[in-house]
């Protein structure tokens, strides 16, 4: 039907005769000869109708509208020099047509302009509801090549090494821990039940106890989670397993994948290793396991000089077992003034929102003099006001900002002001600009975190994570005491502020894997129902094995440069977990439901 995209076409095709398929971006009419840039994937070209040459082509030409499918056919010939548009790659030729058929048209209003030429924001729930429009648009069609890009270059890596894809089952078995499960009612086997899955974690386990030794698996995955803002129900992982690699090794094979990725779709070499933190210092240093480290702010920890202080909000955090701690804003007196950090101001509701009372502050004067409450600078001594600007690097003009309390929410608190002022200061860097490209490895994890509403422990991760063989040691009658307190042999990647992969080592002992799940409070007769398949496996010659998962929609929104996932992915879900295009999730008949032995409860709300 067409022998050449309309992009690629160049001087070294003029004089040859083309057929061209695409849709009419934009149609101008100067006068007696008609201008059409025509675009199909490749790029946009200049189609020239001359009435003279092509009557019939031009009776054709008068009545166009924007998107309408053409084909054209017609010869390529240069442009005039003062014609010549530079900033198009085709922009050194045009094709001067000698028929154009019409193969599909426009026959209602356009909901949003979709031409290159058009830059005009347009709301997200329209382009959601007219996504096949929204997908012609340069931005959108550029993301998903982008995403096939990104996918293509870990597949070639990938089975360079030695891995070989393999798919998972996507109607699986519900399980305890994570998010809620998408449930899949089965029709053949009455009251019983599918899930979707979280992850292919378990089964990617048994590939290993298989032998497969290194698999991967562009894998979807279904998580029936809160509405959260950027977060979708169904998502992509790069889903690797490998045996018979320790952590370290693991760590450099993601980073030489992750080099190529960047290599591949940004001409980017990234330096190596990357920087490596455990969570404890992540945590102490950023306040958050998965930190920003383009920009300073960090946090300094002044519990001890503030212990005994008359400023009982200060000392009767740390008597409760709590913290206090600080981040220093150089040039901070200048730019943010009392209003902001006291109730009602910006900076304030940033600690309020993540669970802080509220802000203490104080600022440095010319000198190491201290401005604050009476409160605080009162009882801050000659010799603890001189270790509190030594530890926090403080000089004159300098803001000091201080969140006090559990430690726990005190850390959420400052790591949410870190970024807010950072992005309000200007201080956080456009992915990739100047090699703002941070990697980091966050190692160590707790295995566990207490979960207050249950009373009880839960996996950090997940209850297949392998425990630091020193922090559980040989003896097996000690795990039970020493697994709550272990740390995980798991590492998450991050970039710029945010997780770009998590993995471990996997446990391949099954009395150990039964300890821990017992740890989490699952009795061993729930975990043999629940695990059962898998702790059998693990007893049949498992191998040490571990691995990570990469989320690929974001990824492709970082090496994008969107904001959001989903202008990476073709057809996503709002905040919502609706399908604006399809009108997903729907009711079906009540013939459906009775096949399925299921009955709805829902009662829709008045009004």
């Amino acid at each position: 039907m067409r022998s050449h995209g309309c992009g690629d076409l160049r001087s070294d095709a003029t004089g040859q005769t083309v057929s061209l398929c695409g849709w009419v971006d934009r149609r101008r009419d100067h006068g007696g000869v008609i201008f059409i840039d025509l675009r199909d994937r490749s790029g946009t070209v200049q189609i020239t109708v001359d009435p003279d040459l092509s009557p019939a082509a031009f009776a054709v030409a008068e009545r166009l509208r924007n998107e309408t499918v053409l084909k054209v056919s017609g010869t390529v010939r240069d442009r005039p020099a003062d014609s010549r548009n530079e900033r198009l790659a085709t922009g050194a030729v045009e094709v001067l047509a000698s028929a154009i058929e019409v193969l599909n048209e426009v026959r209602g209003n356009l909901p949003f302009p979709v031409s290159v030429h058009d830059d005009t924001p347009v709301r997200e729930e329209l382009r959601l509801r007219h996504r096949y429009l929204d997908l012609r648009r340069e931005r959108m069609n550029g993301n998903l090549r982008l995403r096939a890009q990104t996918i293509q270059a870990a597949r070639r890596f990938l089975e360079a090494e030695g891995f070989i894809e393999v798919e998972t089952p996507v109607l699986t078995r519900s399980t305890p821990e994570g998010a809620r499960d998408y449930l899949v009612p089965s029709r053949v086997c009455g009251g019983e039940w599918f899930a979707l899955p979280q992850s292919p974690q378990l089964f990617k386990q048994l590939l290993m106890v298989g032998g497969i030794e290194r698999y991967y698996q562009v894998a979807r995955c279904f998580r029936d989670e809160d509405l959260r803002a950027d977060r979708q129900p169904e998502f992509t992982q790069l889903d690797i397993e490998v045996s018979f690699m320790e952590q370290e090794q693991i760590l450099q094979l993601n980073e030489r994948l992750i080099a190529t990725i960047w290599r591949a779709v940004k001409g980017i070499e990234l330096p190596s290793p990357f920087p490596r933190l455990t969570w404890q210092e992540a945590m102490d240093r950023y306040g958050t396991d998965r930190p920003d480290t383009r920009y300073g702010l960090e946090l300094t920890d002044v519990s001890d000089i503030v212990a005994t202080s008359g400023f009982k909000v200060f000392s009767g955090a740390v008597a409760a077992g709590g913290a206090v701690k600080c981040i220093a804003i150089p040039g901070g007196n200048d730019v943010i003034s009392n209003v902001r950090i006291k109730p009602g101001g910006d900076v304030f509701s940033e600690a309020t929102t993540a669970g802080a009372g509220g802000l203490a502050f104080i600022r440095v004067r010319e000198g190491g003099e201290i401005d604050s409450i009476g409160a605080i600078k009162d009882n801050l001594s000659a010799e603890g006001k001189a270790e509190l600007l030594r530890r926090t690097g403080a000089q004159p003009g300098t803001l000091l900002l201080f969140g006090a309390g559990d430690t726990a929410t005190v850390n959420k608190a400052l790591d949410r002001v870190r970024q807010f002022l950072a992005r309000e200061l200007g201080l956080v860097p456009a992915s990739g600009a100047g090699g703002a490209w941070n990697f980091l490895w966050v190692v160590d994890f707790p295995m566990f975190e207490f979960n207050a509403e249950e009373n009880r422990l839960e996996a950090l991760h997940h209850p297949f994570c392998a425990p630091n063989a020193t922090d559980l040691g040989a003896d097996q009658a000690g795990w039970p005491t020493a697994l709550p307190t272990a740390r995980a042999q798991a590492y998450d990647l991050v970039l710029n502020g945010l997780e770009l992969g998590g993995g471990s080592l996997r446990i391949h002992d099954a009395a150990l894997q039964k300890q821990v799940l017992q740890t989490i409070g699952l009795p061993l007769e729930e975990a043999e129902r629940q695990f059962g398949f898998l702790i059998e496996a693990l007893d049949m010659g498992a191998p040490p094995h571990g691995g990570i998962a990469f989320g690929l929609d974001r990824m492709v929104m970082l090496l994008a440069g969107e904001e959001s996932i989903r202008d990476t992915i073709a057809f996503p879900k709002t905040q919502q977990a609706r399908c604006l295009l399809t009108q997903a999730p729907a009711d079906v008949s009540m013939k459906q439901l009775d096949e399925l032995h299921v009955a709805s409860t829902w009662v829709a709300e008045e009004g």
